[in-house]
């Protein structure tokens, strides 16, 4: 239960950084020479992936969900 769980998270995850976007969308602070908006994309087209290969490490270890 708990890993269904932590798999629904991970899936979940990805998704629910777009309903924060309103909130990142500006220009200052200037972080790494990037504005604050290009920094969280950039962030998450790291995150996402490693969200992805954490599911599959996680259903192919036990051969599936159930």
């Amino acid at each position: 239960m708990v890993k269904k769980a932590l798999i629904i998270l991970l899936i979940l995850l990805p998704f629910g950084q777009l309903a924060l976007l309103p909130l990142v969308n500006r220009i200052e602070p200037i972080m790494f020479g990037l504005p604050f908006f290009h920094l969280w994309l950039l962030l998450w087209i790291v995150i996402t992936p490693l969200c992805s290969l954490c599911i599959y490490r996680l259903q192919k270890k036990d051969g599936g969900i159930e």
